[in-house]
């Protein structure tokens, strides 16, 4: 029996929230009933920001918020879901993913969004 995905392979996506001012993008390259599980684990885990799954040819299957959405502002949130499968490390870690020179990849999210600093009042 096959997973959601059947037996195709699939790009799990998680962006991690790290620190306010850092985001770890994770990738998994999974099939079958193992890609379910990577899916339901980036869903969960409690500093993803947002997650999604793409095919082997790059293109969007699924995604959404993740469990650690709350630590991050809301537009931030928004823009980080509209920038995703454009943004430059997460296609980085894509093309890893796609042409299998790895199964499994992290990066730290190199990104302009990232919510500004509250360093008010220092001198």
């Amino acid at each position: 029996m096959f997973g959601l995905f059947g037996g195709k392979d699939v790009n799990v996506i998680a962006v991690i929230f790290e620190r306010r001012d850092l985001y770890q993008v994770g990738g998994q390259r999974v099939k079958g009933k193992a890609a379910d599980k990577a899916r339901d684990g980036a869903k969960g885990h409690a500093r993803t920001v947002i997650w999604a799954v793409f095919n082997q040819q790059g293109s969007y299957q699924e995604g959404g918020r993740g469990a650690g959405a709350i630590n991050v502002p809301p537009d931030v949130i928004k823009r980080l879901e509209r920038e995703l499968q454009t943004n430059r490390t997460v296609q980085e870690v894509l093309k890893a993913l796609e042409t299998k020179q790895t199964d499994k990849l992290a990066k730290p999210l190199v990104w302009g969004g990232y919510p500004p600093s509250q360093m008010h009042g220092i001198n």
